[in-house]
């Protein structure tokens, strides 16, 4: 288990050590998530356990740079003390057919919050209506009331679709209020006038930043233009549990001088290994809660996507997971070892990434 630490990251260690030990491993999913059948990664062995390097392949090695900054720092330093020992957690249903919505949600139990992915290429508005229904009818025999579901567009709306599509989400039959919709529209600007149109048309529907947080070159950019209700952030992207906690600082003080009020932090997962889950848990176990704040649901459920990981899965109970570091089985990283020309690959990429930080 990496210890905890509460200082600043050291120095980036030299590449021969990264490359000592680095594994690389290819890991099948149980159903096509973010357009992907396989998730790659490179896990890293330091010198305070493990980390993990596994930005997605679009990605330009600038953007991938952070999450080797994440990767070691998770291996190299560690993290800070946790403030809480159980973080949880949604349950992610990614855009599956209606019907096989009851057996995703069987790989959540105890969960009474669910997040929906919308807006696939290649789908309509009524397959969001029709597997968000699904979703309703499960969480309703979970919780009172019904659970709280969120929609995640991933900015794949424009903004009078978007309108459109929550507007039925919350209004059409089988429907019901949503706790917020996470990047219904690519833009800070788009999210700005689909706020405003939904507060015009009397459509209550909170709305939350992922993409225009973390691909902003100002990240507090998208709550000064009042864009955003809510902030999802996400460790490797951000470049570690300590950069994530500082921005989420940052954010909930432009939150109270902008609208009075601290803007919500949602923790969520980047389709992380077990490892790289770890941290994600350690930010959201880190992070500061005002007097009487109830934490929202992290986005840190999606191991069960996996039809096979680096190391057992944490047991989820009363939809809650247990925080602490996760050091990978030897024997699932020799059989997940991803081919030869991927690991090649994998490995200049973590080349060029490191001679950027």
């Amino acid at each position: 288990m990496a210890p905890q630490s509460s200082g600043t990251p050291g120095p980036v260690p030299p590449l021969e050590e990264l490359l000592a030990g680095a594994a690389v491993v290819s890991l099948p999913l149980r159903v096509r998530f973010r357009g992907i059948d396989v998730r790659e990664a490179v896990l890293l062995r330091g010198r305070a356990g493990w980390g993990e390097f596994a930005p997605f392949a679009e990605y330009d090695d600038e953007t991938a740079a952070a999450w080797l900054a994440a990767g070691v720092e998770a291996a190299w330093t560690g993290w800070p003390a946790p403030l809480r020992e159980r973080v949880g957690v949604n349950a992610t249903v990614p855009a599956v057919p209606a019907e096989r919505v009851p057996e995703v949600l069987a790989r959540f139990p105890g969960c009474t919050t669910a997040k929906v992915k919308v807006a696939e290429r290649g789908q309509g508005l009524a397959d969001d209506l029709a597997r968000v229904a699904a979703v309703r009818e499960v969480l309703a025999g979970r919780a009172d009331g019904g659970g709280r579901v969120r929609v995640d567009a991933n900015g794949g709306w424009t903004v009078d679709e978007a309108a459109r599509a929550l507007t039925a989400l919350v209004s059409a039959p089988g429907q019901g209020p949503l706790q917020y919709a996470e990047q219904p529209c690519a833009g800070v600007d788009e999210l700005v006038a689909l706020r405003e149109r939904l507060a015009r048309d009397g459509v209550v529907v909170p709305v939350a930043a992922d993409e225009s947080i973390r691909r902003a070159a100002d990240p507090l950019a998208v709550v000064r233009a009042g864009a955003a209700d809510v902030a999802v952030l996400k460790v490797p992207p951000m470049g570690g549990v300590r950069a994530v906690l500082a921005l989420a600082e940052q954010l909930r003080a432009a939150g109270l001088a902008r609208h009075g009020r601290a803007v919500p932090v949602v923790l969520s997962s980047a389709l992380d290994t077990a490892v790289g889950l770890s941290a994600g848990l350690a930010a959201a176990a880190a992070l500061p809660l005002a007097p009487g704040e109830e934490q929202l649901a992290s986005g840190l459920g999606t191991g069960s996507l996996f039809a096979a990981d680096v190391a057992a899965p944490r047991a989820l109970a009363d939809g809650a997971l247990a925080v602490g570091a996760v050091a990978p089985d030897p024997a699932l990283l020799e059989r997940h070892a991803a081919p030869p020309a991927r690991r090649a690959w994998w490995l200049e990429r973590l080349r060029r990434c490191h001679a950027l930080l």
